[in-house]
């Protein structure tokens, strides 16, 4: 053990890359430990979807994407609408947004190549610092220091870092600048990535696995989980709103959000305003309107209790009429809603109209 029980940061790259080449983890986006670097707009496309999103949750999206839009030429030529339908469900809308701004920025002023330097890929939509890192590092083998949630939990516990997130950030970051090895920064980061999502985990951390534990400071004080200390989290507010279900002739009235906003871009069910302290949403039509329930939906900043007011009509109503109530809009087939590409909150809102159970929901 090193002197105060903290590992010299010399030595943490070699132990760790170590347990990493006997223990990676297998992911579709990954190149095994010590093979060729990866392709940059694989590597770009999995940091995107993995934002607040698990790796389980990731993958089938990220292996459908790339079978239809294989390369980021590909992905730039998409339209808007089909690119917002595939990524519905995976939650934080304005990612799906970002990506085909970029996507269109790297085939139009990059001849198709992303950029190998940070400052570069930090210019580009949707990319901020940990992402520049995280693509020059593993696509580029470039030392960059990598710094998402799982790292900062590392590094927090290696060296019983007592100021609380997230004003402890930066100096975070400056203890993982200190142990990043020149050399396979790429894998680096990566086994720091899998030994937080795997073994340093934010409750009951698997201790006597870990390649870092004689090092660990956390670990020495024997309470490891203690780290890292977080401020106390602020009560979300409550907001309140209604979505309406307008269905005739087997099919459903659906709008196209905002795309500046909460789920911009996204098809959905027409709602009203979404107010703290009451709901106050009239009806948008005239006519014998139902009940269906209500869905808690939780979003970065607030929870939402949308209820869900549906109406059948006898016959298609005049689309006119409608786009002059509830905005630009369209008849979609109830066959064939599941294309509509509705993001959770409404597709929850949707399942309750329809008399069927909803799906969990996702932040």
């Amino acid at each position: 053990m090193e002197a105060d029980g903290v590992l010299a940061p010399a030595r943490v790259a070699p132990a760790l890359l170590a347990y990493y080449r006997a223990h990676a983890r297998a992911l579709p986006w990954r190149s095994p430990p010590g093979a060729p670097r990866m392709d940059p707009y694989r590597v770009w496309l999995s940091e995107i979807m993995l934002q607040q999103t698990t790796v389980a949750a990731v993958i089938p999206y990220f292996e459908a994407f790339t079978a239809r839009w294989p390369t980021v030429e590909a992905l730039a030529a998409a339209d808007e609408g089909a690119l917002m339908a595939a990524w519905a469900g995976l939650g934080y809308y304005a990612r799906a947004r970002n990506l085909l701004a970029c996507a269109r920025a790297v085939a139009s002023a990059h001849g198709g190549r992303f950029p190998r330097e940070e400052t570069a890929l930090r210019a580009l939509p949707g990319i901020g610092p940990y992402t520049a890192a995280a693509i020059a590092a593993i696509a580029f083998g470039a030392r960059a220091v990598v710094v998402d949630g799982n790292v900062e939990r590392v590094v927090s516990r290696l060296f019983a870092v007592e100021e609380t997130l997230p004003g402890a950030r930066a100096r975070l970051r400056a203890l993982t600048d200190s142990v990043t090895p020149h050399e396979n920064a790429g894998d680096f980061a990566q086994a720091m990535m899998d030994l937080g999502a795997t073994l340093c985990t934010p409750r009951s951390p698997n201790c006597p696995r870990c390649p870092l534990r004689s090092g660990c400071s956390a670990y020495a004080q024997g309470n490891p989980a203690r780290y890292p200390i977080k401020a106390a989290k602020k009560v979300k507010p409550l907001r309140r709103g209604t979505a309406w279900w307008i269905e005739a002739a087997g099919q459903v009235w659906l709008v196209r959000r905002p795309n500046k906003g909460l789920l911009g871009g996204m098809m959905a069910l027409p709602s009203g305003t979404w107010r703290e302290g009451g709901n106050g949403n009239a009806p948008p039509l005239p006519g014998d309107w139902r009940r269906a329930g209500c869905v808690r939906h939780i979003f970065t900043h607030f929870a939402l209790d949308l209820d869900v007011e549906a109406l059948t009509l006898p016959g298609p109503l005049d689309t006119a009429r409608l786009e002059s109530v509830l905005g630009a809009g369209q008849w979609w087939p109830l066959a064939d809603l599941g294309a509509a590409g509705l993001p959770t909150l409404f597709a929850r809102a949707a399942a309750l109209a329809r008399g069927e159970e909803p799906k969990k929901d996702v932040a």
